[in-house]
C-alpha cells in the first residue's frame, strides 16, 4: 500500500474553504485537515512532502482538446505565434534544416493565423509554401484548424484542380483564373490531408507520449480529447489502451468524432457507447461540428458577417442529419457535443437538443463546445434545458481583436458571456481547444477572470462585466469538467474518496492581484498519488 502526505500547504477544497494537508492512500485521498491531524493519521511508511505554504488545486481538467494532435504538433513544423510570413517561412526552413526529410516527403504545420502578421495581413497561398519547400509538398494549417493551406506539389499529390468538387460542407478557393489558390476551408480540408503518411499504432503513441508529457507541464490531469473518427479511429483506441497500460499520466475520456450515421452506427456495433472503459481511458460523447471559426469567418452567423456581408459562414452538417445523429445517440445511450461558434450554429444546436429534451432534464449532459457568438435569449436557452458549455477563456486573447469586426458590438457585447452563464447556473467548464491554443492552464485562468489579452490589453478587459471570480474559474476548470464526464464525484475536488490528482502552484492565485495570475508557474503535478512533473 502507497501512502503520500502533503503538508504545510494551502489546499484548495471548495469555495473559501482551505485545509494544510491532505494523506493519499493507493491513488486516493483518505483525508485532508490540519497539518497535525493528516500527520498523525498517516502510516509510519507514507511519503512526506512539505508544500512550503504554496497552493493545491486540483488537477486541472480540459474539457475540450485534441491530444493527439498536440502531439503531432510537438513533432512537426510549429507555426503558434508566428508574427509574419516572413517568419512563417523562416520557422519552415528552420524545420527542413534541422531534419532533412528526404525530397518528395509531405511535410506538416500548423499555428498560423494572418491577423497577427505584421508583413501581410493576409491568409497564406500556395505560391508561399512553393517558396518555403520547394522540394516538399508542404500542408500549413491556420491554428484555428479550419482552414489549412497546401503547396502546388501538395495539391497536385492529392489530385486538386480547378474542377475538383470539394466535399459537402467544405470550400476550395480559386483564383481569377479558376485555379486553387491552395486555401482549403472546413470539410474539403480532408481531400488535402489525405496525402498524409497513413498512422500507425506506433506512431500515435509516440505522439500521445509527447503531448501526455507536456500537459504534466502545464498541471493539466484530465483531458476529454477528440481524437477518434472514422477510417482511423481503431488505431486510435489501440494506441491510448497500449500508452495507458503502465503508470500512466493522464486521464482521458475521448470525444468520439462521427458526421454521419452509418459511420457512427458502425461504432455502436462494436459495442461502445459513453463510460466505458477505467479511470485511465474513458469513451464519452458523441462530437460533431456545425461550422467553423470565427477568424476563418466560416463560423455559422444567422445575419452576413458585420465585416463581409457576402457570407454567413459554413454549415458542416445539415440539420435533418444533425437530428438523426442525435436520435441515434439518445437511442444508444451517448452523450452528443457539437462544436457551435457562430449564433447561426449555436442556435441550431439547441433547437435540435430541445427536440430530445423534455422538461430540462438532460441526464446525457448534452452540450455545445466553444459558444462563442450569443445572446442573452441563446443563453437563457442553455439554462432551460440544462445544456452543457464547455468554454474556451483562452480564445479571448485573439478573438477580442476580431469580434467586434466580425460581427458588431452590441453583438460582441453578449458573446463570450462565461460570467452570464455562471449566474444562470449552467454547467460550464473550461478547455484550451489544444493545439488551436496551448493547454497552459495558467493562461486559460487569467484570460477568464481578466478578460485580457496575454499582453495584459484592454487596461479594463473586454466587456469586463463577464470577468469570472477565481474560485469559480477554478471550479469550472476542474469540478465542473469532470461533471462533463459523469466523473463530478470522483474527481474536480481535493476530498476523500477523490482520485488524488493535484498540482502545487508557485503563487497564491486566490489571493494576488488578478493581473499577477499570469506569472504562477507549475512547480509539481500529482496523478494517481504519482508525482508526474516537478519544476
Amino acid at each position: 500500500m502507497s501512502a503520500l502526505v502533503i503538508h504545510n500547504g494551502k489546499i484548495y477544497i471548495e469555495k473559501h474553504h482551505f485545509e494544510e494537508a491532505v494523506l493519499v492512500m493507493d491513488g486516493i485521498i483518505k483525508a485532508v485537515g490540519s497539518n497535525d491531524a493528516i500527520l498523525a493519521a498517516a502510516p509510519r511508511d507514507a511519503k512526506l512532502y512539505d508544500a512550503k505554504g504554496r497552493t493545491v488545486v486540483p488537477g486541472f481538467n480540459d474539457s475540450h482538446q485534441h491530444l493527439q494532435s498536440v502531439g503531432e504538433n510537438l513533432a512537426s513544423i510549429q507555426l503558434l505565434g508566428a508574427d509574419s510570413i516572413a517568419e512563417v517561412k523562416r520557422r519552415v526552413r528552420a524545420f527542413i534544416e534541422k531534419n532533412e526529410p528526404a525530397a518528395g516527403t509531405v511535410l506538416h504545420g500548423t499555428g498560423w493565423n494572418q491577423d497577427y502578421f505584421t508583413d501581410e495581413k493576409r491568409v497564406l497561398v500556395r505560391t508561399d509554401l512553393d517558396d518555403m519547400a520547394p522540394e516538399n509538398p508542404l500542408i500549413l494549417e491556420r491554428a484555428c484548424g479550419h482552414i489549412l493551406t497546401a503547396s502546388s506539389s501538395a495539391l497536385e499529390l492529392a489530385g486538386i484542380t480547378g474542377k475538383t468538387e470539394p466535399l459537402p460542407g467544405g470550400a476550395i478557393d480559386l483564383d481569377e483564373n479558376g485555379e486553387p489558390t491552395g486555401v482549403i476551408r472546413e470539410n474539403a480540408c480532408s481531400q488535402v490531408l489525405s496525402i498524409m503518411p497513413k498512422e500507425t499504432v506506433e506512431s500515435i503513441m509516440e505522439k500521445l507520449c509527447l503531448a501526455m508529457d507536456h500537459a504534466a507541464e502545464c498541471g493539466v490531469t484530465s483531458v476529454q480529447s477528440m481524437d477518434m473518427r472514422p477510417g482511423k479511429w481503431r488505431e486510435t483506441w489501440e494506441a491510448y489502451k497500449r500508452v495507458q497500460t503502465e503508470a500512466p499520466t493522464l486521464r482521458v475520456y475521448q470525444q468520439v468524432n462521427f458526421m454521419e450515421p452509418e459511420s457512427f452506427k458502425e461504432f455502436i456495433n462494436e459495442g461502445f457507447k459513453t463510460g466505458d472503459g477505467d479511470p485511465f481511458l474513458k469513451i464519452g460523447p458523441l462530437k460533431m461540428f456545425l461550422d467553423g471559426s470565427l477568424g476563418a469567418r466560416t463560423a455559422l452567423m444567422r445575419k452576413p458577417y458585420n465585416d463581409d456581408a457576402s457570407t454567413c459562414g459554413i454549415p458542416t452538417i445539415t440539420k435533418e442529419c444533425l437530428d438523426e445523429m442525435i436520435k441515434t445517440a439518445q437511442e444508444n445511450g451517448f452523450s452528443v457535443i457539437v462544436h457551435a461558434i457562430g449564433d447561426g450554429a449555436i442556435d441550431m444546436a439547441l433547437t435540435a437538443y430541445e427536440k430530445v429534451i423534455k422538461n430540462g432534464e438532460n441526464p446525457l449532459r448534452h452540450g455545445i463546445v466553444h459558444c462563442q457568438i450569443t445572446d442573452m435569449p441563446m443563453l437563457e436557452r442553455f439554462k432551460k434545458s440544462d445544456i452543457l458549455a464547455l468554454v474556451q477563456p483562452i480564445f479571448l486573447h485573439y478573438d477580442m481583436t476580431v469580434v467586434e469586426d466580425r460581427v458588431g458590438k452590441e453583438l460582441a457585447g453578449t458573446s463570450y458571456a462565461f460570467e452570464t452563464l455562471r449566474k444562470l447556473g449552467v454547467h460550464e467548464s473550461f478547455g484550451t481547444d489544444s493545439p488551436v491554443e496551448d493547454l497552459n492552464a495558467i493562461n486559460n485562468l487569467y484570460c477568464a477572470v481578466t478578460r485580457k489579452n496575454l499582453k495584459g490589453q484592454p487596461e479594463r478587459g473586454f466587456y469586463p462585466d463577464e470577468c469570472m471570480d477565481i474560485y469559480d474559474a477554478v471550479d469550472a476548470y476542474t469540478y465542473e469538467s469532470a461533471y462533463a464526464e459523469f466523473e463530478e464525484n470522483v474527481k474536480g475536488r481535493i476530498k476523500p474518496g477523490y482520485y488524488a490528482d493535484m498540482v502545487i502552484l508557485s503563487q497564491d492565485i486566490f489571493t494576488i492581484p488578478s493581473d499577477e495570475i499570469i506569472n504562477t508557474k507549475v512547480d509539481a503535478t500529482i496523478v494517481d498519488g504519482r508525482f508526474v512533473y516537478e519544476r
